[in-house]
């Protein structure tokens, strides 16, 4: 039940990307951009469905599809744009339609549906492709590929060459239509570990290719419906398991309520599967007469899907940070999205040279997913809009010996500064993030990174913002800094030194250091030529004499 379905109204039920607001755009541009989205779209499809390839993810070509829909129905465009459905180009009828499913978006939305529904089932949302089975007084006389639901492609010679599949069947079966999912043999595929690995589309690219193909034997079959067979489930999985379809009979349980389903919905997606698999199915045990199955009407089984490793987010807006180095970072605000149980409003993109090679502009749709540690990350843009409007970055003038001194230029890396000062690594000052150092700096205007020494307890007792017990605290925050041990105060400079070689060093006063030449600080671990040189120009440094000099008047232990 793996396939792409034309019917854009399912995909906007279960969708992950926001769509809060519609675009402000002029009409001109909501045309252009609906066209060319819709272009790209068709020719997915034609790649997918003529070539077997899969130029996309398929979680970002049901995402895209969403959005482009939700698009149509903000501007109502003239010309319907909206039928990206596999091309004409079967041949054969299906004796019994396909309805493709129902995408449901959540567990409230699958309480509702099964509130007036009983005897129901769950089976894994297997992701391969689709087919309709017709047997013959037993023979299996045709492989109907899914098509547009009415008509296919005849796979009945590929299909053949399936080992699992049955030839032959007896009783009830052997003159009976059968429809399931062809899809990929896998060894303890684990859905949660692996992802999709784009089995679907390998699928389809071995019974799309006109030569004969050993990728057939690697090839399975999950049958999800018997039109017309028993409505008795356990009588309908107990003759298909005896026929040789045994996956659906290991595969189908009794489910009461949406609680059942959530379980075996987390179960299957960290057990080990023989087969790649997007969510779950869920389905009446009775339903209607084949006959009266139509494309889009399956109202008696729906698909819960797991949620996607990888969402489309658009892009806001670019804004460069400065760091306490004067590295300038890019990050892109974007429309939030969900990833796992986090909601993501931005993303770092690292450098701006990392920026520009990822071409990434405001209006932009990328792709996002979870790195280690549940980090978000970008992984690359799925669709980039028409109009390219990039901020200018800032200059490059910002580096390891700039904005020791508050200026209106240097606001990000001065706070980027004090920061990383009260840093477990540096100071350790309890509580004092960004937010409060902004608070401090605005009401006393701090003249370098270490004016907050001299303010007295009246003073941040009486800081707007600040509570007085807060400020209090503070203090007695400050004046432990003063005692601390001087290689602390080393690193809180932002010496480019690593603590491994701060100890290696065990110089205990500032003059120490700058006595060092180049030659005896490459003596100290992981320190070469160049970090060497480095060291040398910082310690010597006009602004870092100005400021060791200051923190020695003020009593700080080395200085």
């Amino acid at each position: 039940m793996g396939k792409r379905v034309g019917w854009i109204v399912f995909l906007l039920f279960w969708s992950g990307v926001s769509l809060a607001t519609c675009p402000v755009w002029p009409p001109a541009r909501a045309e252009q951009e609906i066209a060319r989205l819709q272009q790209q779209i068709i020719q997915w499809n034609d790649a997918y469905w003529r070539q077997g390839k899969s130029e996309v993810s398929d979680d970002v070509y049901d995402q895209l599809s969403a959005r482009l829909a939700y698009w149509q129905r903000c501007f109502a465009p003239p010309v319907s744009l909206d039928e990206p459905a596999p091309p004409d180009t079967g041949t054969l009828t299906h004796p019994i339609a396909h309805t493709g499913v129902r995408k449901l978006a959540d567990k409230a939305a699958l309480t509702q549906w099964m509130a007036t529904r009983r005897d129901l089932w769950i089976q894994p949302k297997v992701d391969g492709v689709a087919v309709t089975l017709v047997y013959r007084q037993g023979e299996l006389a045709q492989a109907i590929s899914r098509g547009d639901g009415l008509k296919g492609e005849d796979w009945t010679d590929k299909v053949r060459q399936i080992p699992s599949l049955p030839k032959k069947v007896n009783g009830p079966l052997a003159n009976s239509v059968l429809q399931g999912e062809i899809f990929l043999l896998r060894d303890k595929h684990i859905q949660q570990q692996m992802g999709g690995m784009n089995a679907r589309a390998k699928v389809a690219g071995t019974l799309m290719r006109q030569e004969a193909s050993s990728a057939l034997q690697g090839l399975g079959l999950f049958i999800w419906a018997w039109p017309d067979g028993p409505q008795d489930m356990a009588q309908r999985l107990q003759q298909l398991n005896k026929a040789g379809f045994v996956w659906i009979s290991q595969y189908s349980q009794p489910v009461n309520n949406a609680g059942d389903v959530e379980t075996l919905r987390a179960r299957w997606f960290t057990a080990p599967l023989p087969f790649v698999t997007d969510g779950v199915i869920v389905r009446t045990a009775r339903e209607p007469a084949g006959q009266q199955w139509v494309p889009g009407q399956g109202d008696w089984v729906v698909a819960w899907k797991y949620p996607p490793a990888v969402q489309v987010a658009e892009v806001k807006n670019i804004r460069f940070s400065v760091g306490r180095s004067g590295k300038i970072a890019v990050v892109a605000e974007l429309d939030p999205v969900l990833l796992d149980d986090k909601r993501v409003r931005r993303v770092n993109l690292g450098s701006i040279r990392r920026w520009h090679e990822l071409d990434i502009a405001p209006g932009d749709q990328v792709q996002i997913s979870l790195a280690g540690q549940g980090i978000p990350r970008i992984d690359g843009v799925a669709w980039r809009s028409g109009v390219r409007e990039k901020p200018e970055p800032p200059s490059s003038r910002f580096n390891a010996l700039t904005c020791f001194y508050a200026a209106p230029e240097c606001e990000e890396q001065f706070l980027a500064r004090l920061v990383w000062l009260s840093s477990p690594q540096a100071l350790d000052l309890t509580g004092l993030g960004e937010a409060v150092w902004r608070t401090l700096h605005q009401a006393w205007q701090f003249e370098h990174i270490f004016s907050w020494l001299t303010l007295t307890p009246q003073q941040l007792q009486h800081t707007p913002g600040i509570s007085p017990a807060r400020g209090q605290k503070l203090w007695h925050q400050f004046a432990l800094a003063r005692k601390r041990p001087f290689m602390r105060w080393v690193t809180a400079l932002g010496t480019p030194l690593s603590q491994e070689a701060l100890k290696a060093a065990g110089d205990h006063r500032w003059q120490q250091l700058l006595v060092r030449n180049e030659q005896q600080w490459q003596q100290l671990p992981g320190i070469g030529r160049e970090k060497a040189a480095q060291l040398v120009n910082f310690t010597h440094h006009d602004v870092l004499q100005s400021l060791t000099a200051w923190l020695a008047a003020q009593g700080v232990s080395g200085f």
